[in-house]
């Protein structure tokens, strides 16, 4: 019996338990859905790989919609794992999903060479901090907690204005991406958003009417006026702090003599 089938099973003897409920039931310690996929193992790779060329080209069936969905959920065991690390061990607020839609799937193996297994954000997490020394910091803390993960600077090579950082632990054998933005970068990937959502949604993949593009470009040049103004108030305070220190210092010289 393959995952696919197994879990739809599930679903059609729950008529009344919605799949998000089924999502958070726990077995064993773990979702009942990550439990199914421990013993009602997926597809092979390459399997999955050819359901995602089906999904591509538009030629699937409701069986590869089923077998899909029990993709996407098979990652519910890894994203706990990543968010109960970043809780306890970080004490941090993460917000975030356990699986990518379907829609979003199917879109993004439309628009990227990609394969499904390739895939790195069907589970996630988003962190916000203040600036970029609490990104650094978050950064070098998630290193510490996971010792299996990448990092992708997306602020040195920002894809379509979009600037953030993003770690793609490893957790259950899943990779689990975590979102690290600053409160400037977010706010810029929310107007964008916003903007792909009302105008088109080609908009944060960069294309859409050149107005609105010049309009990003705008906002994204008043963002790094931002962050250069508030890089100086931090060096500013921290050089008065060293001044503040070192008064200190002379004047409990002075009491010593």
């Amino acid at each position: 019996m393959s995952y696919g089938v197994a879990a739809s099973l599930i679903w059609r003897a729950s008529p009344l338990v919605s799949r998000d409920s089924l999502h958070r039931a726990q077995y064993g310690g773990r979702t009942l859905l990550g439990w199914l996929s421990s013993i009602v193992p997926l597809p092979s790779k390459t399997k999955l790989d050819q359901l995602g060329d089906r999904l591509r080209r538009g030629e699937f069936t409701d069986d590869d919609l089923r077998l899909l969905d029990a993709f996407r959920r098979s990652f519910a065991a890894g994203y706990e794992e990543v968010l109960a690390i970043i809780k306890t061990n970080m004490s941090l607020e993460p917000t975030g999903r356990p699986a990518k839609s379907t829609t979003s799937i199917i879109e993004k193996l439309q628009r990227e060479t990609i394969r499904l297994t390739q895939i790195q954000d069907i589970a996630g997490c988003r962190l916000l901090v203040s600036d970029i020394a609490s990104q650094e910091e978050t950064i070098g803390l998630l290193g510490q907690c996971r010792t299996r993960s990448t990092v992708v600077d997306r602020r040195s090579a920002p894809s379509n204005g979009y600037r953030a950082v993003h770690v793609v632990a490893t957790a259950d054998g899943k990779p689990i991406e975590i979102q690290i933005r600053t409160a400037l970068q977010h706010l810029w990937a929310e107007f964008s958003e916003k903007m792909s959502d009302i105008v088109d949604p080609s908009i944060k993949y960069g294309g859409g009417p050149e107005d609105v593009k010049a309009l990003l470009t705008r906002v994204l040049g008043t963002r790094a006026r931002c962050r250069s103004f508030g890089s100086r108030i931090e060096a500013y305070r921290s050089g008065t702090s060293r001044g503040s220190q070192a008064a200190d210092s002379r004047v409990a010289g002075t009491r010593d003599h």
